[in-house]
């Protein structure tokens, strides 16, 4: 006996289609779209490298990606375009002045540009090394390629995206960081560094104060214990920003430490919050002036029956120096070897260590940690 095909059949609803949210979407959608304008250009290598002898574009290491590739990607770059292979575009943004900035591609455009003109780069002339599908180009140099070869590779084109200048700076900050975001070839400080400077003046002057900071002889000297690998890559820099993070953008610390840093950085240069450069310079002088008096080299290591052990153990760092700028006017009079005290011990305490132990990366510890070294503070 057959079986009605609806019997049994579960009877789905339909979708309620809210018809005014639908088209408030689509209003978004062209208003955002209509705050970005973009144009995609070919050019040419040689284009590009004439380009940059007349200033017109700038390819800024300190800005995008630091020049990391190995003389073996360079090399394996050159033989790739002299094959003819795709490779990926590159984008540049519009400056006020009209020039183009390079933010993503440094590495591909800087390893071609090393190869055809060393001296635009500042780098030494690159000699291929490393090329495995014609291992013939091997050892040599631009000048060492037949013309044909010479004048392909100059001519050879990438596709340029420009984001105009008339486009929104929050949108090309946005751009910039989904473009760079999970590169392992840029630190998460160097990408602040770089992505700040899409914010125009203000951006460069928050980024420029933070490098400053970070160059203070007392900051240096007690940040020296900082991982070498960590310095290499901004670590000092990214330091400063966590000090100001750490003692005025709490409300940003959601568990996750680059977000919460990103996060803070944005709120100030989008200016929703207030930062006074004048007098955060004054407060942060004072402070690692004041921690360098007391603590010294081992100020932000761990302790271990009173000895300092590791290097700088960045939960530590955090809880000392916003408890010495909430009783700064105490830590710049109180007896240094009574105070240092206090503090190892307070480091070494179990209420101390409850906060900086598993699950640290949460703001009511991160609130912890500081508030038991202030109360050793006040104890002295």
């Amino acid at each position: 006996m057959g079986k009605n095909p609806e019997e049994g059949s579960e009877t789905k609803p339909e979708a309620i289609v809210d018809t005014d949210r639908q088209n408030r979407l689509l209003a978004d959608i062209d208003a955002k779209i209509g705050e970005v304008r973009t144009d995609a250009i070919d050019l040419s290598f040689g284009e590009i490298i004439n380009l940059k002898r007349s200033d017109e574009i700038k390819i800024d290491p300190d800005y995008q990606r630091l020049f990391r590739w190995s003389e073996q990607q360079k090399s394996r770059l050159v033989e790739s375009v002299l094959l003819r292979l795709p490779i990926p575009p590159i984008f540049f943004i519009e400056n006020e002045d009209g020039r183009y900035e390079l933010i993503d591609g440094l590495q591909r455009v800087s390893s071609i540009a090393q190869f055809i003109d060393s001296e635009i780069v500042d780098k030494p002339p690159l000699i291929l090394d490393g090329c495995d599908i014609v291992p013939n180009l091997n050892g040599l140099s631009f000048a060492d390629l037949p013309l044909t070869l010479r004048l392909q590779l100059k001519r050879s084109g990438v596709r340029a995206l420009v984001i105009k200048r008339q486009s929104k700076d929050f949108l090309r900050y946005e751009m910039f960081k989904r473009l760079n975001t999970g590169g392992s070839e840029l630190s998460e400080q160097e990408l602040r560094n770089c992505s700040a400077r899409i914010f125009g003046e203000k951006g460069i002057a928050f980024y420029e104060f933070l490098i400053k900071m970070s160059k203070l002889p007392a900051f240096a000297a007690l940040t020296e214990t900082l991982a070498e690998v960590d310095q290499e890559k901004r670590g000092r820099e990214e330091l400063a920003l966590r000090f100001f993070a750490a003692k005025e953008g709490t409300e940003y610390y959601h568990g996750n430490v680059a977000e919460w840093l990103n996060s803070y950085m944005e709120a100030v240069l989008l200016e929703q919050k207030a930062f006074d450069y004048e007098q955060q310079e004054v407060i942060f002088k004072r402070v690692f002036g004041a921690v360098s008096r007391v603590a010294g080299e081992g100020a932000f290591c761990k302790y271990k029956n009173g000895q300092p052990i590791g290097g700088l153990a960045p939960a530590y760092y955090e809880a000392v120096v916003c408890a010495f700028e909430r009783q700064l006017e105490k830590v710049e009079t109180a007896n240094s070897a009574a105070l240092n005290a206090a503090l190892i011990a307070a480091r070494e305490s179990e209420s101390f260590k409850s906060n900086v132990g598993t699950g640290a990366n949460k703001r009511s510890k991160l609130i912890g940690r500081i508030s038991v070294l202030e109360e050793a503070i006040k104890s002295v």
